[in-house]
């Protein structure tokens, strides 16, 4: 008798845990698109304890979901790289002013390191593990993984500075040229964000990659899209903001969708 190993493109497929245990990156998104809607609805102190929980939640989605479905190794490695990178490079920005401009943080968002909130680095690695995930989904080749989760992963900002500006979470001190629409954010943020998104997203790629259910990360993203251009558009009443958000973003996110209905994994 002979035993056949399969050692074809799927085989390194892991649906994850059993048990009560799988919902737990499922309960950590619940809890973020709960505490989003709640965030739209309140102000004061309240509105900035939801704003610290739903990132914390987020994080723990993404972090969980890596560990259960990507392994121990593949989750330290993405939380150290997004954790570092996320804090060196807001360190770089704040004291030299470059690549995002001229800006600082309030006392607002909690304990600092070096002048940048704890709750930053986590933003960063939160939205980079699902951005990463669509970005590979679109792209064989490390180049185009990193300009495309690059570009969608800066496209993200066009949303999330107007909001945390808005509740003065940072300022600017030097504005400059700015996007028709998005008044009071230097443009050189965005192109910053690219730079450094693109970066990220290169290195990220240097992580094996896997085949696995990506339910949780594919439904944060479209979350964050879908309810960023809503809350934009409706609540802030920043069309502009909607508009670019909407677009840039979309230029990624409608063709990942066609590649997730035409080609579904699970």
């Amino acid at each position: 008798m002979s035993v056949r190993v399969y050692s074809g493109p799927h085989s390194d497929r892991n649906r994850g845990p059993a048990g009560w245990v799988r919902a737990l990156p499922w309960a950590f998104a619940g809890l973020t698109v709960v505490g989003q809607i709640l965030w739209i609805l309140v102000s004061g102190n309240v509105r900035l304890g939801l704003t610290a929980i739903t990132v914390v939640t987020f994080f723990c989605a993404s972090l969980t979901h890596a560990y259960f479905y990507r392994g121990l190794t593949w989750a330290a490695g993405y939380a150290a790289i997004t954790l570092a990178f996320g804090w060196g490079i807001e360190v770089l920005g704040t004291i030299t002013k470059f690549p995002f401009g001229d800006y600082s943080y309030s006392s607002d968002l909690g304990p600092a390191l070096l002048g940048v909130p704890i709750l930053i680095p986590m933003a960063w690695s939160m939205m980079s593990y699902p951005v990463l995930l669509a970005a590979q989904r679109l792209a064989t080749t490390s180049f185009g993984t990193a300009f495309i989760g690059g570009w969608l992963l800066a496209s993200w900002d066009l949303f999330l500075d107007p909001q945390m500006t808005g509740e003065d979470y940072w300022v600017w001190n030097e504005i400059g040229w700015t996007l028709p629409g998005i008044p009071g954010i230097p443009l050189q943020n965005f192109l910053g964000w690219l730079l450094s998104s693109i970066a990220l997203m290169w290195i990220l790629d240097r992580l094996k990659r896997k085949t696995v259910n990506d339910s949780v990360p594919n439904a944060m993203l479209l979350w964050i899209y879908l309810s960023n251009i809503i809350a934009a558009a409706v609540f802030f009443r920043e069309p502009g903001v909607a508009i670019w958000g909407g677009v840039c973003m979309g230029l990624v996110i409608v063709p990942w969708l066609w590649r997730l209905w035409t080609q579904p994994r699970w």
